[in-house]
């Protein structure tokens, strides 16, 4: 067998060996090109002026971001369900799930005391009195928020605290 392979590749024109390494990277560019993210045909995105924006939304900004206003709205539609990304005159970040439930806020600064549950407020206060919540999202089972100083800390769904995620 090893004597066969070897007169194979002895008579192989020089021609074949530079083809294959040519076939192998193209084939290898033409997968990983056509597995790209963007390429999701289940999913639409559209922007809406601030008059577009659905009322629950623009009430819930009212509520807790009153001196902000809506720089944009992205609607976006992924598998029949829609969600909406809404970017504030301050750049928070706001998402909302297809019921037009918050499920997450990035801030740049000190989130609103409104926009949080008590039990993490209080938590985030006692624990870390010289920081800020900057960000909260809403997970599947839990809740996690980020502090200026980019510690995260999870917890239960009734605002128990869980952990600090080093992750």
């Amino acid at each position: 067998m090893i004597m066969k392979m070897k007169k194979l590749i002895k008579n192989t024109p020089m021609k074949h060996t530079v083809k294959i390494p040519v076939i192998a990277m193209a084939s290898f560019l033409t997968v990983f090109t056509s597995c790209s993210d963007d390429d999701d045909s289940n999913s639409n995105e559209t922007y809406l002026s601030e008059a577009e924006t659905p009322e629950t939304i623009q009430t819930y900004i009212t509520t807790h971001f009153g001196d902000n206003s809506i720089v944009e709205t992205e609607k976006e539609t992924e598998n029949d369900l829609v969600s909406y990304d809404v970017r504030l005159s301050d750049n928070t970040s706001l998402e909302f799930n297809s019921d037009m439930d918050i499920v997450d806020i990035d801030g740049a600064s000190k989130l609103p005391d409104t926009v949080l549950p008590e039990a993490i407020r209080e938590y985030a206060s006692t624990n870390y009195p010289n920081n800020f919540i900057t960000d909260w999202e809403l997970e599947l089972n839990h809740q996690q928020v980020e502090l200026d100083n980019d510690v995260e800390l999870e917890f239960e769904m009734n605002g128990d605290f869980i952990r600090v995620d080093n992750d």
